[in-house]
């Protein structure tokens, strides 16, 4: 890594090829994104984040399990070795707890490298390094060492792929001091996100979903600049409301929407958060909406216990709680290990009833079972 040099390839070459494939967008229901005129996947747009700051910062190189030869387990590294080189594009065996220390050590010599696991259930392996080498040395080193990595890759449930492979560690990782963790939700979040992780002196967790990388997104012309950041620790109001509050990341964002969507055509107009990061958490987004619509409903893939959501109902019940008309609504995974059979694995992931379900309670809008019977 000492011989690195810039590349004379320009950092945008292939995020102009990854628009140039995709015409103007078309309309998508319940997005906010009424000026963007072309299309990108998640997949590119975490592909241009990582083009763009490796051309222009050397320090900064990415490892994992096929991350160079193969092109990234699901081609979100695709063309970087080629135009980067093994040094900054490093394939490397199985063994996450080897490579995410050999990681945490380039950032303690002052690299930036981006950690690919293939999945974050594999990220137990590496847990003591991400814990208590990578998020607590700030603290113990009293501010001398700065620990600038980032790991990345797709969390939570997918589909079909058992207990061992559908975990969602949001909840888990946001618990430690010394980490931030992002969870984007379109191409935008990916984008901007990313790029905020690479550039950040300290820790990053990004969760990543492996069923919105080939989704696309409606993009403007600020989001491809290479200059383009998002602030870390800002929640995004997807869609604008008045009768209850609906806060979600990642995946669950969109199934928000669409419940948005379902609800106003019974008259419920449901405001959206996208929180995009989860530690730090934007309070002041989250009670601004409280304040305003009287009514919450959180949205999570994890297990209940202990949750995103849980944390969210704490600081609403602190800080605006007299502002509620009615108990917080809480959706998440079955308090049970995630199902391989598809329909069970259905039941125990939230969907889009569920949300619609939850905000007419909240509402008081529901249909009590004995009158229904």
């Amino acid at each position: 890594m000492l011989g690195v040099v810039r590349q004379r390839l320009g950092c945008g070459t292939m995020l102009r090829r990854a628009v140039e494939r995709v015409g103007p967008a078309a309309s998508v229901a319940g997005k906010n994104y009424s000026t963007a005129a072309k299309e990108l996947t998640v997949r590119d747009a975490l592909n241009s984040a990582l083009d763009e700051e490796m051309a222009a910062d050397p320090k900064v190189f990415i490892m994992g399990e096929e991350v160079g030869e193969y092109q990234g387990a699901y081609k979100v590294s695709r063309g970087l070795l080629e135009k980067y080189g093994p040094d900054r594009v490093r394939d490397t065996p199985i063994t996450e707890a080897g490579f995410a220390g050999i990681g945490v050590g380039a950032a303690y010599y002052g690299l930036r490298p981006v950690v690919e696991f293939m999945t974050f259930n594999f990220s137990m392996q590496a847990i003591d390094h991400i814990i208590n080498s990578a998020a607590k040395s700030n603290y113990m080193s009293a501010g001398q060492l700065s620990v600038p990595i980032v790991f990345r890759g797709p969390n939570g449930a997918a589909a079909g792929v058992g207990a061992q492979h559908s975990q969602c560690y949001s909840a888990w990782y946001a618990s430690c001091p010394g980490l931030k963790v992002l969870t984007p939700y379109s191409s935008e979040d990916a984008r901007g996100l990313l790029k905020a992780a690479i550039r950040d002196p300290d820790p990053v967790v990004f969760l990543e979903n492996e069923l919105l990388y080939g989704e696309s997104f409606p993009i403007s012309a600020d989001v491809l600049d290479s200059n383009f950041c998002l602030p870390i620790g800002k929640a995004k109001i997807e869609r604008e409301g008045k009768h209850v509050t609906i806060t979600s990341f990642s995946k669950m964002v969109g199934y928000a929407l669409q419940a948005a969507e379902i609800l106003s055509r019974d008259g419920i107009s449901a405001e959206v958060i996208n929180l995009r990061s989860i530690r730090p958490l934007d309070r002041d987004t989250i009670t601004a909406s409280v304040k305003k619509t009287n009514r919450l409903v959180t949205v999570e893939e994890g297990f209940p216990q202990h949750g995103v959501g849980a944390e969210i109902c704490a600081v609403v019940v602190e800080e605006c709680f007299e502002h509620l008309d009615a108990p917080v609504e809480r959706i998440a995974g079955a308090d049970v290990p995630t199902p391989y059979a598809a329909n069970l694995e259905r039941l125990a992931v939230p969907q889009v009833e569920d949300i619609v379900r939850a905000a007419k309670r909240a509402c008081y809008r529901s249909i009590p079972i004995a009158a229904a019977a």
